[in-house]
């Protein structure tokens, strides 16, 4: 079955323990990038159309693993989010902006 599609380090691993074969490469930075968002996407449809919270966890993975691509330590994107919060807000309260006038 062919997949082209990033996955998780550890799963050639488990295709080989499985009795299989895994072909696979590895990405340039280019080409890590676009698969990065990709599989953000991917992890975002599968949460949206689940809700199951392991699909929320991988899209979360993907989030670190496309920050730290781009330079920016957990702590760094933490620090973001916080700052973002105390000057706009977070999502807690449900708030729907329906129009502005």
């Amino acid at each position: 079955m062919k997949y082209n599609k990033l996955v998780r380090d550890k799963i050639p691993e488990i295709i080989k323990k499985d009795g299989k074969t895994a072909k696979v490469h590895f990405a340039d930075d280019k080409e890590y990038d676009q698969r990065l968002k990709d599989k953000l996407i991917e992890e975002a449809m599968e949460y949206a159309e689940s809700g199951d919270s392991e699909e929320l966890a991988d899209l979360i993975e993907v989030i670190y693993a496309i920050a730290i691509a781009k330079g920016i330590h957990k702590v760094q994107l933490d620090s973001i989010i916080q700052k973002k919060r105390g000057e706009r807000g977070a999502f807690e309260k449900r708030i729907i902006l329906d129009e502005v006038l």
